[in-house]
């Protein structure tokens, strides 16, 4: 897999100290639930529309770190595309952050093709990071609150506690990509949709709130053809 093609600049928040990254890996983990049942009843939710169910459970989409970007408008190939809010762990130089993202994908592609799906995408994330701890079990993972808006209007919100912890992910994706060493992002899951519908919106906000207060926020807009 090629590095992403030039250096991701990340801010740690609070120091306002800055490091750049050229990640060797990334990778989009799906189906991420701590519920086993809610996911099995996800599972199936996707195949009736069309979904193929993934191969393992969860699953790990391994991805163009070129895909990478923290600009504000992005160019997408169609307007059946849509984000959701994740939590992004970054590994630099063995050191783990936390920020905020949004797995971007083509939903009609996704009825097919999955794994195409979200290689046909960028994918945005927060230029601002937490640090997390050396043990990142110690972590309040479970207090983190998610949330996104499209267009303006609530789309996804709900706390972390739905979702694997990065360790649990972390040492899933060990055992499925034993290769991951190194320079890593990694994308965490996603929270279930207010409507269950996906939109297909222009205007994307993102945001994390930690138990200290501390808020990962990024924007985002799509463009295609002549919009």
């Amino acid at each position: 897999m090629p590095p992403a093609s030039s250096p991701l600049r990340f801010t740690v928040s609070a120091t306002a100290e800055t490091f750049d990254i050229t990640p060797a890996r990334l990778v989009v983990a799906g189906y991420t639930g701590r519920d086993a049942d809610a996911v099995a009843e996800h599972i199936a939710e996707l195949k009736a529309i069309g979904v193929p169910p993934p191969a393992t459970v969860p699953a790990f989409y391994d991805l163009d770190p070129a895909l990478l970007t923290a600009e504000s408008v992005v160019d997408v190939d169609g307007p059946d595309s849509s984000g959701e809010v994740e939590p992004v762990i970054i590994r630099h130089r063995g050191r783990h952050y936390l920020t905020v993202g949004s797995d971007h994908t083509d939903r009609e592609l996704e009825k097919t093709d999955i794994a195409g799906s979200k290689a046909a995408c960028p994918k945005p994330l927060g230029a601002t990071v937490v640090p997390l701890p050396d043990d990142l079990s110690a972590f309040d993972w479970d207090a983190v609150r998610a949330a996104s808006e499209v267009d303006g209007e609530p789309y996804q919100h709900g706390t972390l506690a739905a979702l694997r912890t990065p360790d649990d992910v972390l040492a899933r994706l060990a055992a499925a990509l034993p290769d991951t060493d190194g320079d890593l992002v990694l994308f965490g899951g996603t929270l279930p949709l207010l409507t269950g519908r996906f939109v297909f919106g222009r205007a994307w906000t993102l945001r994390l709130q930690l138990a200290d207060g501390t808020v990962l926020t990024h924007t985002y807009e799509t463009k295609h053809g002549n919009r």
